[in-house]
Protein backbone atom coordinates (compact mmCIF):
# COMPACT_ATOMS: atom_id res chain seq x y z
CA UNK A 1 0.00 0.00 0.00
CA UNK A 2 1.61 3.33 -1.06
CA UNK A 3 1.08 6.26 1.14
CA UNK A 4 1.96 9.39 -1.19
CA UNK A 5 1.92 11.87 1.75
CA UNK A 6 3.76 10.18 4.43
CA UNK A 7 7.02 8.61 5.26
CA UNK A 8 6.09 5.56 7.05
CA UNK A 9 7.53 2.21 6.67
CA UNK A 10 4.90 -0.25 8.31
CA UNK A 11 4.43 -4.13 8.07
CA UNK A 12 1.29 -5.69 8.64
CA UNK A 13 1.03 -6.86 12.09
CA UNK A 14 -0.88 -10.30 10.71
CA UNK A 15 3.08 -11.25 9.53
CA UNK A 16 4.39 -12.67 12.87
CA UNK A 17 7.93 -13.72 12.14
CA UNK A 18 9.98 -10.69 13.44
CA UNK A 19 13.18 -11.71 11.15
CA UNK A 20 11.18 -11.62 8.34
CA UNK A 21 9.50 -8.48 9.10
CA UNK A 22 12.79 -6.51 9.47
CA UNK A 23 13.36 -8.07 6.29
CA UNK A 24 10.41 -6.33 4.61
CA UNK A 25 11.10 -2.77 6.68
CA UNK A 26 14.82 -3.11 5.03
CA UNK A 27 13.58 -3.28 1.40
CA UNK A 28 11.11 -0.75 1.69
CA UNK A 29 13.53 1.70 3.73
CA UNK A 30 16.01 0.98 1.13
CA UNK A 31 13.33 1.92 -2.12
CA UNK A 32 11.79 4.87 0.38
CA UNK A 33 15.39 6.36 0.20
CA UNK A 34 15.52 6.85 -3.29
CA UNK A 35 12.23 7.78 -4.70
CA UNK A 36 10.28 8.71 -1.00
CA UNK A 37 6.50 8.16 0.34
CA UNK A 38 5.34 5.82 2.97
CA UNK A 39 4.62 2.26 2.23
CA UNK A 40 2.40 -0.33 4.31
CA UNK A 41 4.10 -3.76 3.57
CA UNK A 42 0.30 -6.27 3.45
CA UNK A 43 0.59 -9.94 4.06
CA UNK A 44 0.59 -11.35 0.47
CA UNK A 45 4.07 -9.57 0.54
CA UNK A 46 5.65 -12.05 3.10
CA UNK A 47 8.56 -14.41 1.54
CA UNK A 48 8.64 -12.30 -1.66
CA UNK A 49 12.06 -11.57 -3.03
CA UNK A 50 13.04 -7.84 -2.35
CA UNK A 51 13.29 -7.48 -6.32
CA UNK A 52 9.40 -8.56 -6.84
CA UNK A 53 8.43 -5.98 -3.78
CA UNK A 54 10.66 -2.88 -5.03
CA UNK A 55 8.87 -3.42 -8.59
CA UNK A 56 5.26 -3.59 -7.21
CA UNK A 57 6.46 -0.29 -5.05
CA UNK A 58 7.59 1.27 -8.24
CA UNK A 59 4.66 0.34 -9.90
CA UNK A 60 2.79 2.24 -7.34
CA UNK A 61 4.74 5.07 -7.87
CA UNK A 62 3.91 5.45 -11.75
CA UNK A 63 0.12 5.01 -11.10
CA UNK A 64 -0.12 7.98 -8.28
CA UNK A 65 1.70 10.14 -10.50
CA UNK A 66 -1.16 9.14 -13.48
CA UNK A 67 -3.85 9.82 -11.11
CA UNK A 68 -2.26 12.96 -9.96
CA UNK A 69 -2.18 14.02 -13.69
CA UNK A 70 -5.18 13.18 -14.55
CA UNK A 71 -6.82 14.89 -11.32
CA UNK A 72 -5.11 18.21 -12.76
CA UNK A 73 -6.34 17.46 -16.28
CA UNK A 74 -10.22 17.09 -15.46
CA UNK A 75 -12.58 19.95 -14.25
CA UNK A 76 -15.54 18.10 -13.66
CA UNK A 77 -16.75 14.85 -12.44
CA UNK A 78 -14.26 11.98 -13.54
CA UNK A 79 -13.34 8.65 -12.83
CA UNK A 80 -9.41 8.82 -11.35
CA UNK A 81 -8.92 4.88 -11.19
CA UNK A 82 -11.02 1.53 -11.16
CA UNK A 83 -9.00 -1.70 -10.83
CA UNK A 84 -7.39 -2.93 -13.92
CA UNK A 85 -9.11 -6.11 -16.25
CA UNK A 86 -7.73 -9.12 -16.12
CA UNK A 87 -5.02 -9.14 -19.11
CA UNK A 88 -3.44 -5.62 -17.44
CA UNK A 89 -3.70 -7.26 -13.56
CA UNK A 90 -1.76 -10.53 -15.80
CA UNK A 91 1.11 -8.69 -17.15
CA UNK A 92 1.17 -6.24 -13.50
CA UNK A 93 1.43 -9.33 -11.20
CA UNK A 94 2.52 -12.06 -12.79
CA UNK A 95 4.80 -11.58 -15.24
CA UNK A 96 8.63 -10.70 -14.08
CA UNK A 97 12.02 -11.28 -15.43
CA UNK A 98 11.51 -14.99 -15.73
CA UNK A 99 9.42 -14.68 -18.44
CA UNK A 100 11.02 -14.49 -22.00
CA UNK A 101 8.14 -13.73 -24.11
CA UNK A 102 4.07 -12.80 -23.70
CA UNK A 103 2.09 -13.66 -27.09
CA UNK A 104 -1.15 -12.02 -27.46
CA UNK A 105 -3.42 -13.22 -30.20
CA UNK A 106 -6.06 -10.21 -30.40
CA UNK A 107 -4.11 -6.73 -31.80
CA UNK A 108 -6.62 -4.22 -29.78
CA UNK A 109 -5.61 -6.32 -26.30
CA UNK A 110 -1.26 -6.66 -27.44
CA UNK A 111 -1.93 -2.59 -28.07
CA UNK A 112 -3.39 -2.10 -24.71
CA UNK A 113 -1.37 -3.71 -22.69
CA UNK A 114 2.08 -1.75 -25.00
CA UNK A 115 0.21 1.14 -23.71
CA UNK A 116 -0.13 0.36 -19.94
CA UNK A 117 3.43 -1.31 -20.06
CA UNK A 118 5.24 1.69 -21.80
CA UNK A 119 3.72 3.83 -19.07
CA UNK A 120 3.57 1.47 -15.76
CA UNK A 121 6.12 -1.23 -16.09
CA UNK A 122 8.39 0.01 -19.52
CA UNK A 123 10.72 -3.28 -19.14
CA UNK A 124 8.20 -5.25 -20.41
CA UNK A 125 7.43 -3.52 -23.18
CA UNK A 126 10.34 -5.46 -25.38
CA UNK A 127 8.41 -8.59 -24.15
CA UNK A 128 4.96 -8.44 -25.19
CA UNK A 129 4.37 -9.54 -29.08
CA UNK A 130 0.68 -9.87 -30.99
CA UNK A 131 0.27 -13.24 -32.67
CA UNK A 132 -1.05 -13.26 -35.94
CA UNK A 133 -1.61 -16.76 -36.78
CA UNK A 134 -4.38 -18.78 -37.73
CA UNK A 135 -3.89 -21.69 -35.34
CA UNK A 136 -6.01 -21.11 -32.28
CA UNK A 137 -3.02 -20.17 -29.68
CA UNK A 138 -4.26 -21.87 -26.98
CA UNK A 139 -4.04 -24.81 -29.45
CA UNK A 140 -0.61 -24.27 -30.43
CA UNK A 141 0.59 -23.99 -27.20
CA UNK A 142 -1.17 -27.09 -25.79
CA UNK A 143 -3.35 -24.91 -23.14
CA UNK A 144 -6.24 -26.53 -23.79
CA UNK A 145 -4.91 -30.29 -23.23
CA UNK A 146 -3.28 -28.84 -20.00
CA UNK A 147 -6.56 -26.87 -18.46
CA UNK A 148 -8.10 -30.43 -19.31
CA UNK A 149 -5.03 -32.06 -17.03
CA UNK A 150 -5.64 -29.46 -14.56
CA UNK A 151 -9.20 -30.38 -14.01
CA UNK A 152 -9.01 -34.10 -13.86
CA UNK A 153 -8.54 -35.93 -11.20
CA UNK A 154 -5.24 -38.88 -12.76
CA UNK A 155 -2.08 -36.57 -13.47
CA UNK A 156 -0.13 -39.46 -15.20
CA UNK A 157 3.84 -39.29 -14.59
CA UNK A 158 6.78 -40.19 -17.02
CA UNK A 159 8.24 -42.65 -15.13
CA UNK A 160 4.33 -44.95 -15.89
CA UNK A 161 3.18 -43.71 -12.35
CA UNK A 162 -0.14 -41.39 -11.26
CA UNK A 163 -0.97 -38.58 -8.93
CA UNK A 164 -4.55 -38.91 -7.82
CA UNK A 165 -6.02 -35.16 -6.93
CA UNK A 166 -8.83 -34.98 -4.61
CA UNK A 167 -10.19 -30.99 -3.24
CA UNK A 168 -13.13 -31.07 -0.77
CA UNK A 169 -13.76 -27.83 1.20
CA UNK A 170 -11.88 -28.89 4.12
CA UNK A 171 -8.54 -29.76 2.28
CA UNK A 172 -7.32 -31.09 -1.09
CA UNK A 173 -5.44 -34.82 -0.90
CA UNK A 174 -2.95 -36.24 -3.33
CA UNK A 175 -2.33 -40.14 -3.50
CA UNK A 176 0.69 -40.89 -5.26
CA UNK A 177 0.80 -44.69 -7.32
CA UNK A 178 3.35 -46.65 -9.02
CA UNK A 179 1.17 -47.63 -11.87
CA UNK A 180 3.20 -49.64 -14.53
CA UNK A 181 6.48 -48.93 -13.66
CA UNK A 182 8.25 -51.75 -11.59
CA UNK A 183 12.13 -50.11 -11.91
CA UNK A 184 15.14 -51.86 -12.81
CA UNK A 185 16.70 -53.03 -9.80
CA UNK A 186 14.60 -53.07 -7.12
CA UNK A 187 10.86 -52.20 -5.29
CA UNK A 188 12.59 -49.38 -2.74
CA UNK A 189 14.15 -47.95 -5.68
CA UNK A 190 10.94 -47.97 -7.49
CA UNK A 191 9.36 -46.41 -4.77
CA UNK A 192 12.21 -43.27 -3.96
CA UNK A 193 11.85 -42.57 -8.19
CA UNK A 194 8.31 -42.37 -8.31
CA UNK A 195 8.33 -40.32 -4.95
CA UNK A 196 11.05 -37.57 -6.77
CA UNK A 197 9.00 -37.35 -9.72
CA UNK A 198 5.50 -37.28 -7.75
CA UNK A 199 7.31 -34.06 -5.98
CA UNK A 200 8.05 -32.32 -8.91
CA UNK A 201 4.69 -33.07 -10.30
CA UNK A 202 2.86 -31.93 -6.94
CA UNK A 203 4.28 -28.56 -7.21
CA UNK A 204 3.44 -27.79 -10.60
CA UNK A 205 -0.45 -29.19 -9.52
CA UNK A 206 -0.16 -26.79 -6.88
CA UNK A 207 0.45 -23.79 -9.06
CA UNK A 208 -1.58 -24.92 -11.78
CA UNK A 209 -4.46 -25.68 -9.62
CA UNK A 210 -4.19 -22.89 -6.96
CA UNK A 211 -4.78 -25.47 -4.17
CA UNK A 212 -4.76 -23.65 -0.97
CA UNK A 213 -5.69 -24.74 2.35
CA UNK A 214 -4.46 -27.53 4.08
CA UNK A 215 -3.18 -30.29 1.80
CA UNK A 216 -2.61 -33.93 2.64
CA UNK A 217 -0.10 -35.45 0.27
CA UNK A 218 0.19 -39.59 0.51
CA UNK A 219 3.74 -40.79 -1.01
CA UNK A 220 4.65 -44.35 -1.29
CA UNK A 221 6.13 -45.34 1.49
CA UNK A 222 9.76 -45.47 2.01
CA UNK A 223 11.74 -47.68 4.25
CA UNK A 224 14.94 -45.65 4.12
CA UNK A 225 14.70 -42.25 6.48
CA UNK A 226 17.27 -41.13 3.37
CA UNK A 227 14.81 -41.22 1.21
CA UNK A 228 11.90 -39.73 2.52
CA UNK A 229 14.19 -36.87 3.62
CA UNK A 230 15.74 -36.55 -0.26
CA UNK A 231 11.83 -36.58 -1.18
CA UNK A 232 10.84 -33.89 1.08
CA UNK A 233 14.14 -32.30 -0.07
CA UNK A 234 13.19 -32.34 -3.51
CA UNK A 235 9.42 -31.00 -2.41
CA UNK A 236 10.56 -27.79 -1.07
CA UNK A 237 12.83 -26.95 -3.80
CA UNK A 238 10.24 -27.22 -6.13
CA UNK A 239 7.61 -24.90 -4.11
CA UNK A 240 10.42 -22.49 -4.44
CA UNK A 241 9.12 -21.64 -7.86
CA UNK A 242 5.56 -21.42 -6.21
CA UNK A 243 4.79 -17.22 -5.27
CA UNK A 244 2.65 -18.34 -3.09
CA UNK A 245 3.51 -19.07 0.58
CA UNK A 246 3.51 -22.58 1.71
CA UNK A 247 4.46 -24.95 5.03
CA UNK A 248 5.55 -28.46 4.74
CA UNK A 249 5.65 -30.79 7.70
CA UNK A 250 7.89 -33.63 8.43
CA UNK A 251 6.17 -37.43 7.16
CA UNK A 252 3.51 -38.36 9.68
CA UNK A 253 3.89 -42.23 11.22
CA UNK A 254 0.93 -43.31 9.01
CA UNK A 255 3.58 -42.07 6.24
CA UNK A 256 1.82 -38.55 5.33
CA UNK A 257 3.14 -35.19 4.37
CA UNK A 258 0.95 -32.40 5.89
CA UNK A 259 1.22 -28.86 4.09
CA UNK A 260 -0.29 -25.88 3.87
CA UNK A 261 -0.19 -23.68 0.94
CA UNK A 262 -1.53 -19.76 1.07
CA UNK A 263 -5.24 -19.12 -0.39
CA UNK A 264 -5.07 -16.67 -2.10
CA UNK A 265 -7.77 -16.53 -4.62
CA UNK A 266 -10.29 -19.71 -5.87
CA UNK A 267 -9.20 -23.12 -7.75
CA UNK A 268 -8.43 -23.59 -10.59
CA UNK A 269 -11.15 -26.02 -10.46
CA UNK A 270 -13.95 -23.59 -8.58
CA UNK A 271 -13.50 -20.43 -11.24
CA UNK A 272 -14.11 -22.97 -14.05
CA UNK A 273 -16.50 -25.67 -13.02
CA UNK A 274 -19.96 -25.91 -10.88
CA UNK A 275 -21.55 -28.95 -8.98
CA UNK A 276 -22.30 -31.79 -10.94
CA UNK A 277 -26.33 -31.46 -11.40
CA UNK A 278 -26.91 -35.07 -11.73
CA UNK A 279 -24.50 -35.88 -8.32
CA UNK A 280 -24.94 -32.79 -6.46
CA UNK A 281 -21.15 -32.32 -6.55
CA UNK A 282 -20.53 -35.86 -4.85
CA UNK A 283 -18.24 -37.22 -7.69
CA UNK A 284 -20.43 -40.51 -7.68
CA UNK A 285 -23.98 -41.30 -9.11
CA UNK A 286 -26.17 -43.91 -7.64
CA UNK A 287 -26.35 -47.64 -9.58
CA UNK A 288 -29.67 -47.98 -11.71
CA UNK A 289 -30.02 -50.90 -9.02
CA UNK A 290 -29.74 -48.71 -6.17
CA UNK A 291 -31.93 -45.99 -7.73
CA UNK A 292 -34.48 -49.78 -8.49
CA UNK A 293 -34.93 -50.45 -4.80
CA UNK A 294 -35.34 -46.67 -3.97
CA UNK A 295 -38.69 -46.92 -6.05
CA UNK A 296 -40.16 -49.94 -4.54
CA UNK A 297 -39.67 -48.48 -1.04
CA UNK A 298 -41.38 -45.38 -2.95
CA UNK A 299 -43.82 -47.48 -4.28
CA UNK A 300 -44.42 -49.16 -0.79
CA UNK A 301 -44.97 -45.73 1.15
CA UNK A 302 -47.61 -44.54 -1.65
CA UNK A 303 -49.35 -47.88 -1.49
CA UNK A 304 -50.47 -47.19 2.41
CA UNK A 305 -50.79 -43.49 2.20
CA UNK A 306 -53.45 -44.19 -1.15
CA UNK A 307 -55.32 -46.66 -2.78
CA UNK A 308 -54.41 -46.11 -5.97
CA UNK A 309 -55.96 -48.49 -9.39
CA UNK A 310 -52.24 -48.53 -10.72
CA UNK A 311 -49.11 -46.95 -10.78
CA UNK A 312 -47.21 -45.20 -13.60
CA UNK A 313 -43.21 -44.58 -12.97
CA UNK A 314 -41.29 -42.26 -14.85
CA UNK A 315 -37.44 -43.24 -14.82
CA UNK A 316 -34.27 -42.88 -16.84
CA UNK A 317 -33.98 -45.19 -19.77
CA UNK A 318 -31.38 -47.19 -17.90
CA UNK A 319 -33.21 -47.40 -14.73
CA UNK A 320 -36.57 -48.79 -16.84
CA UNK A 321 -34.31 -51.12 -18.48
CA UNK A 322 -33.19 -52.68 -15.05
CA UNK A 323 -36.78 -52.99 -13.91
CA UNK A 324 -37.52 -54.87 -17.06
CA UNK A 325 -34.72 -56.70 -16.99
CA UNK A 326 -32.83 -57.92 -14.04
CA UNK A 327 -35.44 -57.02 -11.43
CA UNK A 328 -37.83 -57.94 -13.46
CA UNK A 329 -39.05 -60.76 -10.74
CA UNK A 330 -38.72 -58.79 -7.95
CA UNK A 331 -41.29 -56.19 -10.04
CA UNK A 332 -43.84 -58.89 -9.81
CA UNK A 333 -43.26 -60.46 -6.54
CA UNK A 334 -43.94 -56.79 -5.60
CA UNK A 335 -47.25 -56.63 -7.83
CA UNK A 336 -48.67 -59.46 -6.02
CA UNK A 337 -47.82 -58.17 -2.90
CA UNK A 338 -49.40 -54.46 -3.21
CA UNK A 339 -52.21 -55.42 -5.47
CA UNK A 340 -51.68 -52.95 -8.01
CA UNK A 341 -50.59 -53.63 -11.11
CA UNK A 342 -47.16 -51.37 -12.13
CA UNK A 343 -46.24 -49.52 -15.56
CA UNK A 344 -43.09 -48.16 -16.64
CA UNK A 345 -42.45 -44.83 -18.76
CA UNK A 346 -38.71 -44.49 -19.73
CA UNK A 347 -38.01 -40.49 -19.61
CA UNK A 348 -34.85 -39.44 -21.73
CA UNK A 349 -34.30 -36.29 -20.28
CA UNK A 350 -34.58 -37.47 -16.87
CA UNK A 351 -31.47 -38.06 -14.76
CA UNK A 352 -30.71 -41.80 -13.26
CA UNK A 353 -31.68 -40.29 -9.80
CA UNK A 354 -34.86 -38.59 -10.84
CA UNK A 355 -37.95 -40.28 -11.17
CA UNK A 356 -41.45 -39.64 -10.68
CA UNK A 357 -44.27 -42.16 -9.22
CA UNK A 358 -47.54 -41.84 -10.77
CA UNK A 359 -50.79 -42.41 -9.01
CA UNK A 360 -53.81 -43.85 -11.35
Amino acid sequence: MFLADSDVAGVSVKIDGERERQRLKEVVNAFRAEFGGGYIVRTAAEGAESGALQADMQFLQRLWSSIRERMKETGGILTLYEDLPLVLRVLRDFIGDNVEKVRIDSRETCQRMLEFADKFVPEMGPRLEHYPGERPIFELYGIEDELQKALGKKVPLKSGGYLIVDQTEAMATIDVNTGAYVGHRNLEETIFKTNLEAAAAIARQLRLRNLGGIIILDFIDMVSEEHRQAVLKALEKHLEKDRAKSHISQVSPLGLVEMTRKRTRESLEQILCEPCPLCDGRGSIKTAETVCYEIFRELLRETRQYSPRQFVVLAAPDVVDAMQDQESTSVAQLEAFIGIPIKFQSEALYTREQYDVVLM
